[in-house]
């Protein structure tokens, strides 16, 4: 699969770089091959969003284990958030501290995220100069400690800075003043009236508002209000440098069928409605939202109170970092999408959000040789006992899907290969 679309070729390689994209007959006598037949061989996943939270936190998910999972899920590439490690990547020596946890450790490429948090402006600066890929905020309360929200002064502050770095930063859109607090509940629609869709609505015209002030690129993530496509619609039209992502879960699940006390589903901003279910595809296929990355958040079963089902006090976040093609996939297959589209939402557009599109994304020559082979009619039941990450609850567990990942490759490496893995060959990747 390359920017022209589907249909047999050979991909030629070396150094861990693509050379050619030629005829599927057009290979040179004597050189090494691997023939995959009518699998589908696209560019290897770039996934912009996911919670390691190594070190500090490892026992939540950590390098080794996430990139497993990465891996076998087609991703060749993932940007850790700066959150829920300790120390928080809100500094150069916190940057450092990842790096040096992840040496050695990952199967895939991975990129670092640093933090925008009250009073780091300075650091944002030499975070960006370090070599981070992006920057996160929170405009409401993380759930840690090591993370403080921002208000709108603190982005007054901090946007000059990113702008003159050109990185994106990358905003946890929900507005506090419209949160309200969650009641001990097993109920789900107690914990979906507590994260109104205007939280997310007031948050996303707050960040339209500031980035064409200061004329700085920000991106929301894992949006899952469609109310907010209005100002995103309206930002774009005028010029102002606004993206969106969602994730697998906005677009597999609906609240009306999320069962009361199944705490494995418990994110922020919530799973929604099968209604706006709907318009987050229908912009997705408009190219409003462009992106699909999973906010892969996983956490102890004890924090996510599986015994107790309490949505309140449940940690929030949801573990997808495997599956998340193939969940993408089979709900896009029955929508009328192909290949070509999960590909331009699940690799290109990451890449690019990130300043990797001249490295990752697409089967081009100059590109680093990442390739995810699968087979988009191959039916499977998630098992959750064969997934990677270190926990295995997942809201997934269970679920009929198509698109299984056959082989993952890595700068022309295979690293995985039908359950088999290679030793870790990832590198970490910087601005």
């Amino acid at each position: 699969m390359t920017e022209r679309g589907v249909g047999p070729a050979s991909v030629h390689v070396r150094g861990g770089r693509i050379v050619a994209v030629s005829g599927f007959r057009d290979v040179p006598r004597g050189c090494p091959l691997d023939d995959h037949g009518d699998a589908v061989v696209m560019p290897g996943l770039v996934d912009t969003h996911v919670h390691v939270n190594d070190p500090g936190r490892a026992e939540w998910e950590g390098f080794e284990t996430a990139t497993r999972a990465a891996a076998a899920g087609g991703v060749t590439t993932i940007v850790d958030m700066p959150l829920n490690s300790i120390p928080a990547t809100t500094s150069v020596g916190a940057l450092e501290a990842k790096a040096a946890a992840a040496e050695g450790r990952i199967h895939v490429d991975v990129g670092l995220a640093g933090g925008v948090v009250p009073g780091n402006v300075a650091e944002v600066r030499r975070l960006r100069a370090a070599g981070a890929l992006a920057f996160k905020c929170f405009l409401a309360p993380s759930g840690v400690d090591e993370f403080p929200h921002v208000g709108e002064d603190d982005l007054r502050v901090a946007l000059p800075a990113l702008a003159d770095g050109g990185a994106p930063l990358l905003v946890h859109a929900e507005h506090p003043a419209r949160l309200r607090e969650a009641a001990p509940s097993r109920r789900y629609a107690d914990w979906l009236a507590a994260r109104p869709p205007e939280a997310e609505d007031d948050a996303v015209a707050l960040v339209a508002r500031l980035c064409a002030d200061f004329g700085a690129r920000a991106h929301i993530v894992h949006l899952s209000s469609a109310g907010a496509l209005a100002t995103i619609r309206r930002a774009r039209e005028a010029g102002v440098a606004l993206t969106a992502e969602t994730c697998p879960h906005y677009l597999w699940f609906a609240a009306e069928e999320v069962p009361d006390g199944a705490t494995a589903y418990k994110c922020a901003p919530p799973i929604r409605e099968r209604a706006n279910r709907d318009r987050l595809w229908s912009a997705l296929r408009e190219g409003l939202v462009d992106q699909i990355v999973t906010d892969h958040s996983p956490s102890t079963p004890a924090l996510k109170c599986v015994e107790s089902g309490d949505f309140a006090a449940a940690w929030g976040g949801i573990a997808s970092l495997q599956l998340g093609l193939a969940v993408v996939w089979t709900a896009a297959r029955a929508r009328g999408a192909s290949p070509a589209d999960v590909a331009r939402w699940m690799c290109a557009a990451p890449a690019r959000l990130v300043g990797l599109g001249d490295r990752k994304g697409a089967i081009a020559p100059g590109r680093d040789a990442d390739f995810c082979v699968w087979r988009p009619e191959a039916a499977f039941r998630v098992d959750a006992a064969r997934l990677h990450h270190r926990h295995k609850l997942t809201p997934y567990a269970g679920s009929a899907l198509f698109g299984a990942v056959e082989a993952t490759y890595l700068r022309g490496v295979r690293i995985y290969h039908r359950g088999r893995f290679a030793p870790p060959s990832g590198r970490l990747v910087w601005a």
